[in-house]
């Protein structure tokens, strides 16, 4: 059975647009942080990468910028947008070290985690 996902609809309350392509992204991998019960690290918030982001997330242990291609990942670099985990985006804020959020392709279940005036203080 295919996982449900949720309205898509963004922090800002219309459409949510898509985030990336290249790389895929996306708990279902469609290019879109929709979200749904099966993802647990509601991956909802458009982050633009930067080094100092990824490096932070490296540091924590969930190492984005080196490639797996046992999985098809390429690694991120520095302005890949990824479908970021809302809680880490906040521990990322938390700790100085938050990407930029492009609003209008982040799912408005971000806003369960993150309240919207974090997320229009990186706003692109």
């Amino acid at each position: 059975m295919a996982p449900r996902k949720a309205e898509s609809i963004n922090v800002l309350g219309s459409a949510l647009e898509g985030c990336s392509t290249a790389p895929l992204t996306g708990f279902f991998r469609n290019g879109c942080c929709d979200t749904g019960p099966d993802d647990h690290g509601a991956h909802t918030v458009c982050a633009v990468m930067t080094a100092e982001f990824l490096a932070f997330s490296k540091y924590l242990g969930n190492d984005l910028s080196t490639p797996r291609p046992e999985f098809g990942f390429a690694g991120l670099k520095p302005d890949d947008r990824w479908c970021l985990c809302a809680a880490r985006f906040l521990q990322a804020h938390d700790e100085g070290a938050a990407p930029q959020v492009n609003l209008a392709a982040t799912h408005i279940r971000t806003l369960d985690i993150v309240p919207l005036d974090i997320l229009q203080s990186y706003s692109i």
